[in-house]
């Protein structure tokens, strides 16, 4: 298994370096060490189950137990190293196949309620992906409006662009003018190493509609950095024309890592409950969907291949949302219900006897004839032709 994970991994030469990190720490801290003295042909679903048992009760490098996050990533390296050995045929099926892992689920954003924070100011207890609340985000960007990568902090909160995304843009891809972002570049780090290339996904190969105010918040960026620039070399300092739009001190693009910890040092300035910079686009997909877009124009917007991660992912709706869903929930019912209560009420009417005469009691020999009545009413009419 040791020769094997070793090929596996020499093999897999189109993977992205950040996937090929991944990989080789899952194989070199835990695959090997508990897997690679096995034959391939060993292995089978009950050895694999017990091994995994043994590496869920192991403490991680910090100390703490393996999350169940964490076991499903070494399950998915190891099937999918398996998976060559079952297309080259050394193996007829995959055994990792059998493996299952507890308490595993897809993280889903919690929106930062007052019980939320209340909760976590009391125990520090907080959900692994949070979002802000409209008014909470509002009060963080005012908080940080003069904060260099202010237009970065806008853009991820509202137009939902990833990090990498961010940091590779650059202006040549950006249409102030017809208020339009071609996301062209991911710029991102594999460990200490910066790699830059094209997205991920072809769907992440995007236009973003830009609103007026953001293209305001560009342009005020481009003007400081241009400043910044003459300044510079006004003072005979090195100023690099990279093109990025979000630079350093000498124009040259700014580190992934560094755009994580600027934005962690912002949000304890802040005094806001802590969320992460990737947590600002779950934000904006919530408040897009709250404030009426579609799952296709969350998808669209958001570069996802599949709608179905759109919807089961980035998509935590926001307390407004769940009131305004709430009531209208309930005015349908409310309607449906006194609709059925007047029909009830029109039926019972329809079914209800009519009146009588007052004289229905009376014995037939008791009762006014008809002909007296009319004999009266004919007696009437001369006399009020007569006073015409």
């Amino acid at each position: 298994m040791e020769r094997w994970l070793t090929h596996w991994l020499e093999s897999r030469t189109r993977i992205r370096p950040t996937t090929r990190l991944h990989y080789t720490r899952d194989v070199e801290r835990v695959l090997v060490p508990r897997l690679g003295h096995y034959r391939l042909s060993d292995l089978d679903g009950p050895l694999l189950r017990q091994v995994f048992a043994e590496i869920a009760v192991t403490p991680n490098a910090k100390g703490l137990p393996q999350s169940p996050s964490a076991l499903n990533h070494l399950r998915t390296t190891l099937r999918a190293a398996l998976n060559l050995a079952v297309r080259d045929e050394l193996v007829a099926s995959n055994p990792a196949r059998h493996i299952e892992v507890g308490g595993y689920r897809r993280p889903h954003a919690q929106v930062w309620t007052d019980g939320r924070v209340e909760q976590w100011e009391l125990t520090g207890e907080r959900p692994p992906v949070a979002v802000w609340t409209a008014r909470q985000l509002g009060g963080f960007l005012v908080g940080v409006a003069d904060d260099s990568l202010y237009a970065l902090w806008w853009l991820a909160a509202l137009r939902g662009l990833r990090r990498g995304e961010l940091c590779g843009l650059r202006w040549a891809a950006v249409d102030l003018d017809r208020g339009l972002l071609m996301v062209e570049r991911n710029r991102t780090t594999a460990g200490y190493q910066v790699v830059e290339g094209e997205p991920k996904t072809a769907a992440g190969r995007r236009a973003v509609a830009l609103d007026k105010h953001t293209v305001r918040v560009l342009r005020e960026h481009r003007r400081r950095q241009l400043e910044q620039r003459d300044r510079r070399r006004a003072a005979g300092k090195t100023w690099v024309d990279s093109g990025y739009v979000f630079t350093g001190k000498t124009g040259t693009p700014i580190n992934p890592n560094y755009a994580t910890t600027r934005f962690r040092i912002l949000t304890d300035r802040a005094d806001l409950p802590p969320v992460r910079l990737h947590d600002l686009r779950h934000g904006a997909a919530s408040l897009a969907h709250e404030a009426g877009a579609d799952l296709k124009t969350l998808q669209d917007l958001l570069g996802h291949s599949s709608i179905v991660v759109t919807a089961d992912t980035y998509t935590s709706v926001l307390p407004a949302a769940q009131r305004r869903c709430a009531d209208a929930t309930a005015a349908l019912v409310l309607a449906a219900a006194r609709h059925t209560r007047n029909r009830i009420k029109q039926k019972a009417a329809k079914n209800r006897p009519t009146p009588r005469d007052e004289n229905h009691m009376l014995l037939p020999e008791q009762r006014p004839t008809p002909t007296r009545r009319r004999t009266s009413q004919r007696r009437q009419r001369p006399n009020r032709r007569a006073r015409r």
